[in-house]
């Protein structure tokens, strides 16, 4: 256990292989060359950054041609991510609401909404009683919730035990250090949000806005104001 340990933390170490990943939490499929791009280091270099990262099971290869394109393995190596962002964070100090366009605004966290705005909404999730905080870093699914969902499109899985961190987990947010919701609930929310033009995202960066029609939508439905 002990190795495996030393193995992770030595992967993670590495500047260019944790600028990698960083890239890779927005949940896209990035080619090698691309990445050797923002790591600044050599294809050559990236190449074998990739291999290692792949080997630790961090990164899946796919093949496409002549072209590799790669992605983080799973949602567990996202959330190891951001929870090593979370701990090298301080508390934001400045109170003001981030500035628009920034990924402290708001941006995605592998595949769901992250930063001001994913905290936002999470906290008015609960206050409208859509979601309740629950044990293990679970989120539980109120039956107003489940209709809450199904009204804007999102189907939710139901769970056993009425809260389960696949179905929507308290991911902690390492800009804001409160939770945004993660699992399949968070990741149905920001497909649909996409998916109605509520928020766009940014070419080449995680960060996303939200649109005209998104803000009304928001105000409407959950009391949340975005500038």
């Amino acid at each position: 256990m002990n190795d495996a340990v030393a193995v992770a933390a030595n992967l993670l170490a590495e500047p260019a292989r944790a600028a990698m990943l960083l890239e890779l939490m927005s949940g896209r499929a990035l080619p090698a060359g691309e990445l050797a791009e923002v790591a600044n280091v050599s294809p050559q270099t990236a190449s074998g950054h990739l291999a290692k990262l792949v080997e630790g099971r961090f990164l899946r290869m796919e093949q496409q041609g002549r072209h590799r394109y790669y992605s983080l393995a799973s949602s567990d190596v996202a959330n190891a991510v951001e929870g090593l962002l979370v701990l090298t964070n301080g508390a934001r100090k400045s109170l003001p609401v981030p500035e628009v366009g920034s990924l402290e605004h708001a941006r995605t966290c592998y595949a769901h909404l992250a930063g001001w705005l994913g905290v936002q909404i999470a906290d008015a999730l609960q206050a409208n009683g859509v979601l309740l905080p629950a044990g293990g870093r679970a989120f539980a699914v109120t039956q107003r919730g489940y209709e809450w969902f199904k009204e804007i499109g999102v189907d939710v899985a139901s769970a056993e035990d009425g809260a389960n961190p696949k179905v929507a987990r308290q991911c902690i947010d390492w800009t804001e250090r409160r939770p945004h919701v993660a699992g399949a609930v968070g990741v149905g929310m920001y497909r649909r949000f996409v998916a109605l033009k509520w928020i766009v995202p940014a070419k080449n960066t995680r960060a996303v806005r939200v649109t005209l029609e998104g803000k009304r939508e928001l105000w409407k439905r959950l009391r949340v104001a975005v500038r």
